[in-house]
């Protein structure tokens, strides 16, 4: 099995936190068009023969362009023997009109940015929808037809307190979502956000509410049904998102665009320029990683996820050595390892990447 990505680098505006590669300018759009087009006639050979089961459009905002750009790629990029089609949106492109478009072109799954359902902290982070086009949003898609749509939560937002946390967690649930991803809020460099910071214009919840915040999330989630498989996804019984599911399991995938990264069938990534102008010009470079990089990159992904690490695919030299590197977490519970199978229990995957750095080689 395999996947492909598409980046589509257009945003009407970028989020005081985001550092992903986009542009509101989409004077470049044509070209960009061609481009994913194009680069996908020349790269599908590194799938090899692995069929393609997930297409994911993200971004950027693909539902900031017009149906008929969005059409330029499906068009030319095989959709049908795909099982999950997804589509990134933000609440304030979803028309009744977008949505059966959408639909009409292939897609079968929705991920939606709504990041908090509480106005203020919608704005405090540069959102441009409210808490009540979000739920509109979300019904739009329903009626539209869509039964498989996943909402993206911020936590340790300017201003959030657990309390409105809770209700915008319980809030978003309620709406019959598929699947949530919940992220806590990071201050990447070069970011407006980081530059407010910076300047003493927002201070940052403290690492224990942010905590607090994170096991609320845990509990409300596990009430409501949901399977917390991942650090940040959660998903209703079967409605994990199998395209993501396949980047922490090494399965091949082909990323298309500017800023887009790929895994080919062989294990060699490459990475796009996250620049319009080079990535036409230049296209994916090999990014060159040596074994340790390669079993670095297991470790993390592995124990990002509820199944674990399972130590007999790896040679027995490196388990035994990754099984010393863990000792100390075994015995303080940080770490768990069962049938074979090296795993970060739920409730320390707050802490997560500090466990991980002690077990790269």
């Amino acid at each position: 099995m395999a996947g492909i990505y598409i980046h589509i680098p257009y945003c009407r505006a970028k989020c005081y936190y985001c550092d992903f590669f986009s542009t509101p300018r989409t004077d470049t759009v044509a070209a960009t068009l061609d481009g994913i087009v194009a680069e996908y006639a020349c790269r599908r050979q590194e799938l090899a023969s692995h069929p393609v089961s997930t297409v994911y459009f993200g971004g950027g905002t693909p539902s900031s362009l017009p149906s008929s750009a969005l059409a330029r790629i499906c068009d030319a990029i095989p959709m049908g023997g795909a099982c999950e089609r997804t589509i990134e949106v933000n609440p304030d492109d979803v028309t009744a009109k977008n949505a059966g478009e959408w639909l009409g072109m292939g897609f079968n799954r929705v991920s939606m940015g709504i990041q908090s359902l509480n106005d203020d902290e919608l704005r405090s982070v540069g959102r441009r929808h409210s808490a009540a086009e979000a739920i509109t949003a979300l019904s739009t898609l329903r009626d539209a037809g869509f039964d498989n749509i996943s909402a993206d939560l911020i936590y340790g937002l300017p201003g959030q307190t657990p309390a409105s946390w809770e209700t915008s967690l319980r809030r978003l649930l309620d709406t019959g979502i598929t699947h949530l991803s919940a992220y806590s809020l990071s201050y990447e460099p070069g970011t407006r956000l980081t530059a407010m910071l910076a300047a003493g214009r927002i201070t940052p919840v403290d690492d224990d509410t942010v905590a607090q915040m994170y096991h609320i999330l845990c509990r409300i989630a596990s009430d409501a049904g949901f399977e917390h498989y991942e650090i940040s996804n959660f998903a209703r019984p079967e409605m994990r998102s199998r395209h993501n599911s396949a980047y922490w399991t090494s399965t091949p995938y082909l990323g298309l665009g500017p800023g887009a990264h790929s895994l080919a069938a062989d294990g060699t990534r490459r990475a796009s320029p996250a620049n319009i102008a080079r990535w036409l010009r230049d296209g994916a470079q090999i990014d060159a990683e040596t074994d340790v990089d390669r079993l670095n990159d297991r470790i993390i992904t592995g124990l990002r996820t509820s199944d674990g690490l399972d130590l007999s695919t790896f040679h027995p030299d490196e388990a035994e050595a990754l099984l010393g590197r863990a000792a100390r977490f075994l015995r303080s519970g940080k770490l768990e390892y069962a049938g074979g199978v090296l795993s970060i229990p739920e409730k320390h995957w707050i802490v997560s990447d500090g466990i991980m750095c002690e077990l790269l080689a």
